[in-house]
Formats: structure tokens, sequence, C-alpha cells
């Protein structure tokens, strides 16, 4: 029981550092993707600004995911997206130095206000602040019923023998501090997890060290790994932040292996000092990279070089297995995977395109092409499926989903063909003829890109998930868009008025992309449209 009730209030720890961070995504990511990209004229800034970002999401990893987008888009470089990212693990530090704390009056009080908030809320943003309240309530929760089951185990001769032998070798306890917040896939939640064993006395001072100290090695790993797929810019970011934080604990590991006396100055209790020993190898790790920015992408670049040119396109390997047909369900479940195929694959452009109207790039320009003609085949092979599929199926609600797909499928097509012919003949326009948007129309154009960019993943997440409350927040930001792009053309119309040369030679594509991006964001509205109908939570009419 003493075991189950430890792994009990593990999984509520992870469960509730999760709900914070999807309550901030899902409410805040805009606002943080604006900030992010807004905030790289000097290193230090671009620094506190990932720091800020860390807190509000409560992971570096989900930073380090934000930067991934930016820079393969090109509108961050390396150097800044190693910036950011040194700034995020302090900003992760800092949330495990808050939560530590034992404020018990605060957990109900959080609790009870984020449920109120979550359901009683008008808006999707005050619901999801309080899904965040609710979370933070949760951590707290998970703390208290950490502490309580593992206040026993001190009482239990073999088990705590097991556990202090880790400090007696080191390197072991180091391995386990890695390996944990990987496997966590959070270094805050392990980091909380082994401050709160040490204060129980469940580990010894110099394992719990050393195992905070494995974590931020294992933190920087998360990263890493998941970034293995991209582009080789953004494996420089997360390979020299894994090289820094990793040689920077085992080095600091070493220290204090030798001498631990000087960690009684970082504060009273045993929790306090680990916890402010995370913070500042972290902060102090931070400000000492960041003069030596371009020297760690210059050892970054020798670890990843730059790739040798390759085709853009995604290859012909279909998921229709004709042989499924019979199978119903089978086959349902295989056109949907490659309506998700065509999807992803229609991010990617999409985040090729907006680079493009900052830098021309020919083979990046020639790559949308190709990727609209592969589309194109995988629509009309989809197509073909579905219809074989009709005369195999005897089910309405099968039927009606195929329905639901070819109908998705469609609009990602045409939302192709938007990106690859008018967009991406727009970017060359204006490249092409020496034309420059002004000032407040290149940023208006780039945070209208992030905001379709983050619909078009959300509405990714609702095709694999089915989850009606993301579907919900799908929809209603095509009419939060529509009125974004509405006020946008009048603010450009208010430039052309006032005379602003750039926005006068450039108004026609500036409109056009403002349109074109409305477009691709309507062809995945669609999938949340049709989740809902099938739910019955769509009206069948907006007329009043």
């Amino acid at each position: 029981m003493m075991i189950l009730n430890v792994a009990a209030a593990v999984a509520l720890l992870l469960w509730a550092v999760r709900q914070i961070r999807t309550g901030v995504e899902r409410a805040f990511t805009l606002h943080l993707r604006r900030w992010l990209r807004h905030s790289t004229e000097n290193r230090f800034k671009t620094a506190l600004t990932g720091a800020a970002s860390a807190i509000f999401l409560q992971s570096s990893t989900a930073v380090a995911m934000l930067i991934a987008g930016f820079v393969t888009a090109g509108t961050i470089g390396t150097a800044a997206g190693i910036a950011i990212i040194l700034g995020a693990d302090v900003g992760s530090a800092i949330v495990a130095k808050i939560l530590v704390a034992r404020w018990s009056f605060l957990m109900p009080l959080l609790l009870v206000a984020g449920v109120a908030l979550y359901l009683k809320g008008r808006s999707g943003r005050a619901r999801q602040t309080g899904r965040i309240l609710v979370g933070l309530g949760m951590v707290f929760l998970s703390l208290d019923l950490m502490r309580a089951a593992t206040a026993q185990i001190s009482d239990n001769p073999e088990i705590s023998a097991t556990i202090h032998a880790l400090s007696s070798d080191l390197s072991i306890a180091f391995l386990i501090g890695g390996i944990i917040a990987w496997g966590m896939h959070s270094s805050v939640a392990a980091i909380l997890l082994f401050v709160t064993l040490a204060g129980q006395s469940v580990l010894t001072p110099m394992a719990a060290t050393i195992m905070v100290l494995g974590a931020n090695a294992g933190g920087a790993l998360i990263a890493t790994v998941l970034t293995l797929g991209a582009g080789v810019d953004v494996r420089r970011i997360t390979t020299a932040n894994l090289i820094l934080r990793g040689a920077g604990a085992a080095i600091l590991a070493m220290i204090i292996a030798r001498n631990d006396t000087w960690l009684g100055y970082l504060g009273a209790g045993l929790a306090d000092q680990i916890i402010m020993l995370h913070v500042l190898f972290n902060l102090v790790l931070c400000l000492v990279s960041l003069p030596f920015i371009n020297a760690l992408h210059k050892m970054a670049t020798a670890v990843h070089p730059t790739d040798a040119a390759t085709t853009h396109v995604r290859g012909p390997i279909s998921a229709l297995d004709p042989t499924a047909l019979k199978s119903p369900d089978r086959s349902l479940a295989l056109a949907r995977r490659e309506v998700l195929r065509i999807g992803e694959t229609l991010e990617a452009m999409l985040r090729v395109v907006g680079g493009l109207f900052v830098t021309w790039d020919d083979a990046e320009a020639e790559s949308l092409v190709e990727n609209d003609a592969f589309i194109a085949k995988l629509h009309h092979d989809l197509k073909m499926f579905l219809a074989t599929l009709a005369k195999h199926s005897d089910d309405d609600v099968l039927d009606a989903e195929a329905v639901d797909l070819a109908k998705i499928a469609v609009g990602m097509e045409a939302a192709s063909d938007t990106i690859s012919r008018s967009m991406r003949k727009m970017a060359r326009r204006l490249h092409g003829e020496g034309l420059q948007f002004s000032e407040p129309g290149q940023q208006e154009i780039a945070d209208f890109h992030d905001r379709v960019l983050i619909n078009v993943q959300l509405g990714l997440s609702v095709l694999m998930t089915s989850d009606a409350d993301a579907a919900r927040t799908l929809v209603s930001e095509k009419d939060a868009l529509r009125d974004v792009e509405h006020e946008l053309q009048m603010l450009h119309l208010a430039r052309l008025r006032d005379g602003l040369p750039e926005s006068i030679e450039t108004s026609a594509i500036h409109q056009e992309t403002l349109r074109a991006l409305k477009q691709v964001n309507t062809s995945f509205s669609l999938i949340g449209s049709q989740l809902l109908q099938r739910t019955g939570d769509l009206l069948s009419s907006r007329l009043v």
C-alpha cells in the first residue's frame, strides 16, 4: 500500500503538471509565441523571455518545442534559440522552487476557484484559467500525499537501506535522476519528487542532491530526443543545451561529492538547500553561457553539420491497405491515418511558406510545389479508397464518418493549393519586385500566421483524439480569427489613408496573404465542426 500510495501521488503530480501546461497552451499560446518572436533584441532579454515562458508553461521542454517551430520557419535564429532555451531552464527551476513551498492554505483555494472558473466560465480563456488553477491545486495536493505516503519508509529498515545505498554510488544516483526525469518527461516533477523524498529523510542529502543534478541532464535530454526528426538548426539548439546542462551537472556533481559543506549556506533545511542549488545551477549556467552563444553555435554546428540537399516530399508509401476494405472499422482507421498524414504535410508547408515571406529560398519554394502534388495524389487515392469502402459497409455511422473524412481531405487539398500557389507566388512577388511590408504590416502578417499555425496543430490534435473540448476551441477560434482578419484589414486601410509608402506598394499582397491564411484556417476548423455535428454541439445555422 505504501508503494501504491507513492505511485498514486506521483501520477497525480504528473497529471497536475500536464493540466497546467494544457491550460496555458490553449489559452495563452498565441501570446507566448508572439512574445518569444518579438524578444530577440539582445541575449539577456531573450533569455528572460524564455524564463518567463517556462514559468507559464511549467516546462522548459514545452518552450523548446515552441522555439523549434520558429527556427524551422526562419523567424528566430539558432543563437537566439539557444539563449531562449537557456532562460527556459532557469524558469523551469523557478517553477520547482515555487511549487515546493508548503502553502497549505493555497491548495483548497486554488481547487475551489479553479473548479468554479472551469464550470461557470463563459469564455474559453476563463475555463482554461480554471484548469490552470485546478492543476496548481493538484500539485500541492500530490506533494502532501507524497509526504504522507513516504513518512513510513524511514520506519522500514529494508527499504531505507536500499535507498540510502544510493549515496554510496553517486554515479548511479546521477544516472537514476536522469532516467526518472526522462521517464516522467518532466524535470519539474522529478525534482519535486526528489526534494520531497529528501525532506522525509527517505533520500540522504548527498543522494538527493546528485539525483537533482541528474534530473537536470535528463530534462535536457527530453527536448533533444523529441527533436531528432526536426531540422538541423533545431537539433543544434537542443544539442547545445544538452551538452551545457549535462556537462555542467556532471562537473558540479563531482565538486559536491568532494566537498558539500558549502551547501549549508543555501538554506536552513535540506529541501531549501537542494532546490536553491537547482535554481542557482541553471541561473549561473545561463549567465555564464550567454556571452559565448556564438561559440556554442559553432560547437553545435560541428555536431550537426548542414544536411545535404534532400527532397521535401514525404514519399509514396501509403497507409491505405486495399486488403482491409472488408473490415470497415480497420479501413476507417487507415483512412484517418492518411488524412493525418496530409495534415502533417500541410503543417510543414505552412511553416515553410511563412519563412519565404521573410527570406526567399528557391529550394524551399520548390518543395511547396512538390508537396502540393504529393497531397493531390494522397487525396485522390483516399477518395477512391473511401468510395470502395462504401460498397463494403452497411453501417450508417461508419458511412457518415467516412464522408466527414472525405470532406476534411477536400478542405486540406484546397489549403495545399492556397499555400503552394497563392501564398508562394505572393512571397515570390514580394522579393522579386524588391518590396517590403511596413513594420506594423510585417508584424501583423507574422502574428496572424502564428495564430493559424496554432489552429492547424489543434486541428490535427482533434483529428487524433476526438476531444470535444478541443473541437469547441477550434471552432470558436474560427470566429475569433475572422474578427481578427477584419480588424487587420481595417488597420491596413488606415495606413493606406495615411499614405505610408510601404503599405501602398504591398497592399494587394498584404490583403491577399491575410485572406489566404484565413482560408487555410477554415480548412482545418472543419475537423472540429464535423466532430461537434456528430456530438450534437453545433447549431445547424448561424441565422437568427
